[in-house]
């Protein structure tokens, strides 16, 4: 019987009384010790893994990612993961709230990074042979700063963080840099409305009428940073959101459909199909 997929919170992970905005480990113990974290699952906080041994792959949000030393795997609050790793797995991870890096002691906003600024940016960064010692430093000493209780510890970890972000930020691929720096904020306030409202506004003349311009300006600053129109993250945040219930909910395909906001189950159905290739059944037995 299919599960509803699980949200954790870093509450799920603490492990003595720390703060409630923030968690480091390393990778072992933090796999030993949590084993809700083996299973696939969602978070409400940003995620950070850097594997410096062993081999696996990554699952996030229905796309694999291979690991191996030196990936570090950036996860935005909200995207569903899970992975398969060899015995030899070793690494560090940390997460933090939204309100712990933008509350905190710089003026960086966390979605100023490349990897944080759209859900449409990869989540995996593959670091160059020669920045690993470095690396490992600075997320050791974040795991030891977490642990140590000393006075201004988070002040330090905000600082350390930043120091990672800095590094991941120049290390980063990505697919196309917008030229206009508005531009990208306009389509973060976009990700951000469709993602609060993709089950019932699903046009987008809605979204341009929400953030008063013109449908045409929407989709050009939509295309100049993703190269993809409004109605292609419409598409696709229905399409993700689908997938996760077909795979991780009791609810049958007509009830998907409703829950999206879909009263006519077949135009559901064609609708999944023509993203996709098949259909909402084909697509779960594939799955699983």
């Amino acid at each position: 019987m299919k599960k509803n997929l699980p949200v954790y919170t870093i509450r799920h992970f603490k492990e003595f009384k720390s703060g409630e905005d923030v968690y480091a480990n390393y990778f072992v113990p933090h796999i030993t010790n949590h084993h809700i974290a083996t299973t696939p699952h969602k978070h409400d906080f940003y995620l950070i893994v850097f594997f410096t041994a062993g081999k696996g792959s990554h699952e996030i949000d229905f796309n694999t990612y291979p690991i191996k030393p030196g990936s570090v795997f950036v996860m935005n609050p909200g995207q569903m993961h899970n992975w398969k790793f060899s015995d030899d797995i070793d690494g560090y991870v940390f997460f933090h709230s939204r309100q712990f890096y933008d509350e905190g002691f710089t003026k960086e906003s966390i979605q100023d990074y490349p990897f944080f600024s759209s859900l449409h940016n990869p989540p995996l960064v593959q670091l160059k042979k020669s920045s690993l010692p470095n690396m490992k430093l600075l997320f050791e000493e974040i795991v030891s700063e977490y642990k140590s209780g000393e006075f201004l510890r988070f002040e330090k970890l905000h600082a350390l963080m930043t120091l990672v972000y800095i590094e991941l930020t120049r290390q980063y691929e990505l697919v196309k840099v917008p030229e206009n720096e508005n531009y990208l904020a306009r389509v973060r306030m976009l990700e951000e409305l469709i993602d609060m409202n993709f089950k019932t506004k699903k046009y987008p003349y809605e979204y341009a009428a929400l953030m008063n311009i013109s449908e045409k300006h929407l989709n050009r600053m939509s295309k100049s940073c993703l190269n993809k129109t409004t109605s292609d993250l419409i598409a696709e945040r229905i399409i993700l959101e689908a997938k996760r219930i077909l795979i991780h909910s009791k609810l049958s395909v007509s009830e998907v459909a409703f829950e999206l906001g879909y009263e006519d189950n077949s135009y559901f159905s064609r609708f999944f199909k023509k993203q996709t290739g098949e259909t909402p059944v084909e697509f779960m037995k594939q799955y699983q």
